[in-house]
């Protein structure tokens, strides 16, 4: 078992003056992509610091009501994430989550590894580079989550990424869970659609559709 880390390599301003931040994605959570080669031998780690949106990100938008360390959003992202990973399914590798309580609520951070030359699928959709064979995946990949009972509350075309060998990965799993059967498959396919046109990609769905539909259950 891996030691655990020390509490500064969940500092974002740690790796910058280490020099080791190698790239940064957009989105609220502003997460870094690191070289984290000092930990463990030729790695690339991601770290996500969580945080709000909406309005109540005016109040705070990096602290969240404490209930609990087991009901904290990092480690229940990273126990979802690190049990689908045991079962073969194509999410990151958990490396580890941080939680610093402060008196009634908490901040959090979760490091995951990088997944090499990965894009996301709204980029390849967005720039016409994802054929027939590439959307069926999606779509067969996607099914695979659902027959495991993975409700991913945030599908979209950004969660989705394809690696240099065209494999599918699922991405940030904060606030979903495994659950019976119902209608929240068609829900995240829903979802997926709508962040899909706003890609202006309003014809890629039936193809990932053909992908889900034509995917049999396989046990992992």
């Amino acid at each position: 078992m891996a030691p655990p880390l020390p509490p500064h390599s969940f500092d974002p301003d740690y790796w910058r003056d280490a020099g080791r931040v190698v790239g940064e994605a957009p989105g609220r959570g502003a997460s870094l992509f690191l070289d984290a080669s000092s930990f463990e031998r030729g790695a690339r780690w991601v770290l996500r610091p969580y945080r709000r949106g909406g309005l109540v990100a005016r109040l705070s938008d990096d602290r969240y009501l404490w209930t609990g360390l087991e009901r904290t959003r990092a480690f229940r992202e990273c126990r979802l994430t690190a049990e689908l990973y045991a079962r073969g399914l194509p999410v990151p590798r958990p490396v580890a989550a941080r939680v610093t309580r402060h008196g009634l609520t908490y901040r959090a951070a979760l490091i995951t590894v990088c997944i090499p030359g990965a894009r996301a699928l709204a980029s390849l959709v967005e720039n016409d580079e994802a054929g027939d064979a590439l959307l069926e995946g999606v779509g067969s990949t996607i099914r695979r989550f659902h027959d495991v009972g993975l409700d991913h509350v945030d599908l979209n075309a950004r969660n989705l990424l394809i690696d240099s060998q065209g494999k599918v990965w699922l991405i940030d799993l904060d606030r979903c869970r495994l659950r019976p059967k119902g209608t929240w498959q068609a829900d995240n396919l829903a979802r997926l659609e709508r962040s899909l046109a706003k890609f202006g990609a309003t014809d890629v769905m039936a193809t990932i559709q053909d992908g889900y539909a034509g995917s049999s259950k396989v046990s992992v």
